[in-house]
């Protein structure tokens, strides 16, 4: 259900922009088609958006997947009501989340690492997809700081699977501490759609379960 709402809102972002400009930018090899349907956002929040996907983009790209799409669209849209989602290469973002977070311009950064990512129906776990998304929205974000956003702390009442940013700061730890590297393997295996859950045994000698006991018993990542 999930998927087919988002195909939905994919779809009508698409058509609304049929209906207004599209403002296209090339740099870096990469072509960008900006839309927005609602002329009160800043287009100070608009211009960053656009700078941060040019920051961004091809140096995930370059760490990740040198095949991604070349193309990308990305639409504010008054008529989504989440916070951004993204489908094949198009990126669809509520403005009004924008007006009430202008500094959370990394949200960009996250959604077009989905389309680095181009999992498609992989047979990896979903909580992987969005906490690999949420990594290298730590990593490579451009104002995370000023938008107040982090991996954040680790709490007893949080597991791997939660997905975002506790399976983020977890991945973190074992890049910092067990195996760098290891989120380019996982993401390789994820498009591949060659995921098999031996891959944590493979790259740092114990399973997923045993890597999170080590890290809720000593979770720092300095």
């Amino acid at each position: 259900m999930k998927k087919i709402y988002l195909a939905l809102c994919l779809m009508l972002s698409t058509l609304c922009a049929s209906a207004q400009l599209v403002k296209t930018y090339n740099q870096k090899g990469y072509t960008l088609n900006f839309t927005n349907n609602d002329p009160t956002l800043d287009s100070v929040v608009q211009r960053r958006m656009i700078e941060t996907f040019f920051k961004v983009y091809p140096a995930l790209a370059n760490e990740y997947n040198k095949n991604t799409a070349k193309t990308v669209t990305i639409a504010i849209d008054k008529a989504y009501d989440g916070v951004a989602a993204t489908g094949d290469a198009h990126v669809v973002v509520n403005p009004e989340w924008m007006r009430k977070h202008p500094e959370d311009i990394d949200v960009v950064t996250h959604e077009v690492m989905h389309i680095v990512q181009d999992y498609g129906d992989t047979n990896g776990p979903g909580w992987l997809t969005e906490g690999i998304a949420d990594f290298a929205r730590n990593k490579f974000g451009i104002n995370n700081a000023a938008a107040k956003w982090s991996i954040g702390g680790y709490n007893t009442k949080q597991n791997y699977d939660n997905s975002y940013n506790v399976t983020a700061r977890f991945l973190y730890w074992i890049e910092k501490k067990k195996k760098k590297g290891i989120v380019q393997v996982l993401d390789k295996q994820m498009r591949d759609h060659k995921y098999v859950d031996t891959v944590w045994a493979d790259q740092t000698g114990k399973t997923l379960d045993q890597l999170w006991v080590e890290y809720a018993a000593n979770p720092d990542v300095s």
